[in-house]
């Protein structure tokens, strides 16, 4: 039995994408562009951005690796809201999406910002390595961990860089030293591994500022932005409770 016209299965949406278009280097100024793209079953941002810049402008600058939601290239304002592009499905969101590049960091053009620039030298002021006296021996059986601490450590170090939380956070807008969740974050994994000789008052000097953990105004944007659903609302309430005791 044929299918009436009114039984016919609905066609596939019609997208609009409208994306903030700017190029720093070549003085292109800020401007809304829209582009229209047809809707395919299980379509993410990033599909939708790719058969934007295959043929309708391959000017088009966005940034990507895995496609996976493990590199963090791809972040980005969705509809206003920090996202990863890859992780983010068109079936979620209205016929109308807003893209802008994260804010921030520096921009390179359209939704390409360098977030390498910003996190490197976050590690660098927060000095975000194992410090130790010991001399390293390449050659000796790595030192046991009780798995307890090695899975909070590694909870943690899933932090992927992708710079949602740092274009999500209120107190960067108006302290632009603020560390930022991703540094107080980073302090919290190196104060939990044992193999890190740095007393808390040494991280005292690092994050025990208004730049630091007392700069924060538990706005927790980070925490809801966060594409690992890393547990940022308790590191950094851990943190400075731990600062608080040290600074007395």
């Amino acid at each position: 039995m044929m299918k009436s016209r009114t039984d016919a299965a609905p066609g596939p949406r019609h997208l609009t994408l409208r994306i903030l278009r700017s190029s720093p280097t070549e003085g292109v100024a800020p401007h809304w562009q829209d582009f229209h793209v047809e809707e395919a079953e299980g379509m993410t941002l990033f599909i939708a951005l790719n058969e934007i810049r295959e043929t309708l402008d391959p000017a088009l600058q966005f940034d990507f690796v895995c496609r996976a939601g493990i590199c963090g290239s791809c972040g980005m304002l969705i509809n206003g809201k920090p996202g990863l592009a890859c992780r983010s499905l068109t079936r979620d969101l209205g016929p109308l999406i807003t893209l802008a590049p994260l804010p921030v960091f520096e921009l390179i053009g359209d939704l390409s910002v360098n977030t390498g620039k910003w996190m490197r030298g976050t590690a660098e002021r927060l000095e975000t390595w194992i410090h130790s006296t010991r001399e390293a021996d390449l050659t000796a059986i790595e030192t046991p961990m009780e798995p307890e601490l090695a899975e909070a450590i590694y909870e943690l170090d899933r932090c992927i860089e992708c710079g949602c939380c740092v274009a999500g956070c209120g107190t960067l807008r108006m302290r632009e030293e603020f560390v930022g969740a991703i540094g107080l974050n980073k302090i919290a994994r190196f104060r939990l591994d044992p193999r890190d000789e740095r007393s808390d008052d040494d991280f005292y000097q690092l994050i025990g500022d208004d730049t630091g953990v007392f700069g924060c105004m538990s706005l927790l944007a980070c925490h809801d932005v966060c594409p690992k659903e890393l547990p940022l609302q308790t590191q950094i309430a851990f943190l400075r409770r731990k600062m608080v005791v040290n600074g007395r």
